[in-house]
């Protein structure tokens, strides 16, 4: 066994998986949900973007609108400080899967959306992560082949690395916008 394939398998799964099995059952989604948000900085974005989903179809717009955009920003921190950069694929992967609905709902209320990313990325500076943010390299081509190397970048770059994707999140989302809070449609 290789080092990097060593690697990818000491990376455990097991509460992520447990956490999007019970959003899943209609059973235990209640509790699930409950748990994620009593302690969100031990989940992964993968779970904090299903989770999102469940609460906005529950009628908790912004409060989905919130965890959706949490999880984005936690995926691309991450894929950040992945050394795949195809790993980077689960960030859009996230989007494709929880996303439409709750950005159709958050682009159609004036003046939202930046505010709320304004928070998120408050949240997200205040709040340590909790869970193995090898998670991501799971999802790379790297992982398939076997690659030698390490999974992370050196721990020393993550703050800057953290820095500067909150920056640069928070100025994509406040780009859509125009200086009265519409969406600037020239973009699209």
């Amino acid at each position: 066994m290789t080092r990097s394939t060593a690697e990818y398998a000491d990376v455990d799964m097991t509460d992520q998986l447990a956490a999007l099995t019970g959003l899943g059952d209609t059973a235990t989604r209640g509790e699930t949900v409950a748990r994620i948000l009593a302690t969100p900085s031990r989940y992964c974005p993968a779970v904090l973007t299903a989770m999102a989903s469940v609460v906005f179809a529950d009628g908790h717009h912004e409060t989905g609108a919130f965890w959706f955009y949490a999880g984005q920003l936690r995926a691309r921190f991450d894929a950040g400080r992945c050394t795949d950069p195809s790993a980077a694929a689960a960030c859009g992967a996230l989007t494709e899967a929880h996303g439409p609905p709750i950005n159709r709902w958050a682009f159609a209320q004036p003046g939202l959306l930046p505010g709320l990313i304004d928070r998120v990325a408050a949240w997200d500076a205040a709040t340590a992560s909790e869970y193995d943010p090898r998670w991501i390299a799971l999802h790379g081509m790297n992982a398939f082949l076997g690659s030698e190397g390490p999974l992370l970048v050196p721990s020393t770059e993550w703050p800057s690395l953290a820095e500067r994707t909150r920056r640069e999140f928070v100025e994509s989302c406040h780009g859509l916008f125009d200086d009265h809070g519409r969406l600037r449609t020239e973009l699209f």
